[in-house]
């Protein structure tokens, strides 16, 4: 099987607090990979790892065919990421800030100039002219954060919560995206609350809970026939002894 990430009990320790514990993921070449799991449960800080962007405490990550600890900036040239708080330069314009990224990435300027043309206006973001990043909005944000991720034309897209606070128009616009870079053999590897988005997107997934990983396969070999939220409550196992309404819904007046 070829693998575009692979790791080998991964771990990171804040302190005392072990937030991934071992973990063994295993993405295919050309997959739509859903990582999933409740809040805390440590996607984020995978992602982080799996990035570059921070350290593991054990273990081992290969990505692209590249150990990590071993060729971090080999991988980095390949890589496109969407972080979760999206770190974007907010005193320039959507144009300025992708040219940045671009020559940042080496990319010949006029293919860079070429490709801010298509991204702006894929990204229905070709009128903001002058207007600053500071004054977007979070859906504009999000579609510049994930342009800018593609501008080298990377083959593996990392995205964190990339459907987060954004509105009905920005996430079709986002999913149109990703199924072309899907299409085009390239692999994602994405994080998201909004189970839907998931079902309807990703080939694959993997269940994380408590640092471990607790699920990990094709979509349908997971759900085997039922709904992806209920093979997600099952697997997370959590939320079964929470008591089910409020006790003064329940009083009769």
């Amino acid at each position: 099987m070829d693998y575009c990430i692979e790791t080998f009990g991964l771990t990171k320790d804040f302190g005392a607090f072990r937030a991934v514990d071992g973990l063994g993921l295993q993405v295919e070449r050309g997959s739509f990979y859903g990582f999933l799991g409740p809040n805390g449960a440590g996607k984020s800080t995978t992602i982080k790892m799996l990035t570059g962007l921070m350290g593991s405490s054990g273990g081992s990550a290969r990505i692209l065919g590249h150990d990590m600890a071993k060729a971090p900036l080999e991988i980095k040239k390949h890589i496109g990421v969407v972080p979760e708080d999206l770190c974007l330069f907010e005193n320039l314009t959507a144009r300025e800030y992708l040219v940045f990224i671009g020559r940042m990435y080496l990319v010949a300027p006029k293919l860079v100039n070429d490709r801010c043309e298509e991204l702006l206006a894929l990204m229905g973001l070709s009128d903001t002219g002058k207007t600053l990043v500071l004054e977007f909005s979070t859906g504009m944000r999000k579609k510049l954060a994930l342009a800018a991720a593609l501008i080298h034309d990377p083959d593996l897209l990392f995205l964190d919560e990339p459907f987060e606070g954004i509105d009905a128009i920005a996430s079709r616009t986002i999913r149109n995206v990703l199924e072309q870079i899907i299409h085009r053999g390239s692999t994602i590897f994405l994080t998201s609350h909004i189970l839907e988005i998931v079902e309807r997107l990703c080939t694959h997934v993997g269940i994380i809970r408590q640092g471990k990983l607790a699920a990990q396969g094709s979509l349908e070999s997971l759900s085997q026939g039922s709904s992806l939220e209920e093979t997600f409550i099952r697997t997370v196992g959590e939320g079964e002894h929470a008591p089910v309404s409020l006790s003064w819904l329940e009083a009769n007046h």
